[in-house]
């Protein structure tokens, strides 16, 4: 079986993701769980023949030097995927992401609708789109860009590693560029973005000093900054960039992040009471002047007293969203739990005795 065989079956079967990795048959991910194919178990042989046939020369000699490789493939008539490349235990590995060949809307993706068009059509500031891996952060910052694109004449410049989703040309001028393909780094492009007149920058991932001290300053410069951080509530996301920064300038940052944060949106994928699919909780904070206050002060633990009463704004705490869930029966009381914040928090949302 070739790679292309292996894509398209990932495809036709619903997974998530397909995973190549010696002493186990090819790995796809359904609904969050791990399935084997129905094949041998693969040997070094066989990955590396898999994996190298997806390669070009240049991909080849990176990956043998940097012993990493990211990047983006097109399969005709079935899908795009974002593909990492690595080597384990001295032999090859990959894992294939499936990215769906259109841009889903909000209501598909089953995002808080009026919120996720509130931040879109923020002109300025920064929002930031955080959760664990595989949590749908590249699609909800697609479809924020897709309905920027839609409705305003604006240019629209994105930071990718790798490009997954395709925007075209609509109302808006959008232009994407790709770490190591068209620009050396996150930092690089940013560096230069200012002087390229965009109106609104997506940054896929906020990795380092460098590229969050530059994603502020382009917020504060009057732009709309959109990213991605890898951490799990709002107020562990405002900790991590306000952390990154060395002692004596972290005050500063939080003047800053303060003056320029529009709102957090938190993600997880829980697994369906049903058995099939997953659901999506979303905690929800919006840049309000009691909030504001909050980061400027560094009370990030207060935030959360700030979120609860703010429901009336629509915004929401990770329990909350849970417990919406649980109540309208789309997750189980055990699946409710094991994913809370605070259980006592979660019970007196749910207003149940678990």
């Amino acid at each position: 079986m070739e790679i292309s065989d292996l894509l398209k079956m990932t495809v036709e079967r619903g997974a998530s993701d397909l995973h190549i990795v010696v002493g186990r048959p090819p790995v796809i991910r359904v609904d969050g769980r791990i399935i084997n194919v129905e094949m041998a178990p693969l040997s070094p042989l066989d990955t590396q023949r898999l994996v190298y046939g997806v390669l070009n020369e240049l991909q080849k000699q990176k990956l043998e030097s940097e012993k990493e490789l990211d990047f983006s493939l097109s399969l005709a008539s079935v899908s795009r995927f974002r593909v990492n490349v690595h080597w384990q235990r001295g032999t090859v590995g990959a894992a294939f992401r499936v990215i769906s060949s259109r841009i889903p809307n909000f209501e598909e993706l089953k995002l808080p609708v009026r919120i996720c068009e509130r931040f879109a059509r923020r002109p300025a500031g920064l929002i930031l789109i955080t959760g664990p891996t595989g949590s749908g952060k590249s699609t909800t910052l697609a479809a924020l860009i897709d309905l920027i694109n839609h409705e305003r004449d604006v240019h629209i410049i994105t930071v990718e590693d790798p490009i997954e989703y395709l925007h075209s040309h609509k109302k808006s001028l959008i232009e994407q560029r790709e770490v190591h393909e068209d620009t050396k780094s996150f930092n690089n492009a940013l560096k230069y973005v200012l002087r390229q007149d965009p109106d609104v920058i997506m940054v896929g991932e906020m990795r380092d000093l460098e590229t969050i001290g530059a994603a502020l300053t382009a917020a504060e410069t009057g732009h709309l900054v959109f990213s991605t951080l890898h951490t799990v509530d709002v107020a562990q996301t405002i900790d991590r960039i306000i952390d990154v920064f060395p002692p004596h300038q972290q005050e500063q940052i939080r003047v800053q992040l303060a003056g320029v944060l529009e709102g957090v949106l938190c993600q997880k994928l829980l697994p369906s009471a049903t058995g099939r699919g997953r659901e999506i909780a979303v905690e929800v904070m919006i840049g309000t002047d009691g909030i504001r206050n909050l980061v400027r002060e560094g009370k990030t633990h207060q935030i959360y007293t700030s979120i609860e009463a703010g429901g009336a704004l629509g915004m929401q705490t990770m329990d909350r969203a849970i417990a919406e869930l649980y109540k309208r029966g789309k997750v189980t009381k055990e699946t409710a739990l094991v994913n809370s914040r605070k259980a006592e928090e979660l019970k007196r949302h749910m207003q149940v005795v678990l």
